[in-house]
């Protein structure tokens, strides 16, 4: 049985750890885009109104920005259900990236406040460690691909090399 369910946990794990990445990666863009826009004023503003919060009104703080962004599922789901599978998608890429932006900026200025809540601790802490397992999990599988790589690559020709990048230059 735990041989049948090992790909769906590798599954899960790599799901996980492609939000995860997402959330790395948007979070330094969100991080310049407040450099360029007056939003360090907003920052400031929203961490001097959250620091006269409650930890339970934080969370509320914390759960608007996915809360307004919720409904772009529904038009996403009927785009998708219309047959408008491109526009669907982008949406979905384009809600989910920018979900994950706002919320990267709204808890960098609440991530203290909601802290101070034993269970939210407790959610974060079991996020961070799920976190840590999924990486254990892709960890050989992402070593057997590298292996892979470097194995092809040593036994390729550059000849060969250079017509499978002409092929793939032709077909864009």
């Amino acid at each position: 049985m735990r041989r049948l369910l090992r790909p769906l946990w590798v599954l899960l794990a790599l799901l996980f750890l492609l939000e995860a990445w997402l959330w790395d990666r948007v979070e330094p863009i969100i991080a310049r885009v407040v450099a360029l826009i007056p939003l360090p004023r907003l920052k400031a503003w929203l961490a001097d109104r959250v620091e006269h919060l409650s930890p339970a009104l934080t969370l509320i703080v914390f759960a608007v920005p996915v809360i307004i962004l919720f409904p772009l599922n529904f038009v996403a789901a009927w785009l998708l259900a219309h047959k408008y599978f491109v526009g669907g998608t982008t949406l979905i890429v384009f809600q989910k990236v920018l979900g994950v932006g706002i919320v990267a900026f709204v808890f960098d200025v609440t991530r203290d406040k909601l802290l101070q809540m034993n269970w939210f601790r407790a959610v974060y802490d079991f996020v961070l460690d799920l976190r840590a397992r999924a990486l254990a999990i892709v960890a050989p599988l992402k070593i057997q691909i590298l292996h892979w790589v470097s194995r092809f690559r040593r036994r390729a020709s550059p000849g060969f090399v250079r017509r499978l990048r002409r092929r793939i230059q032709a077909s864009r």
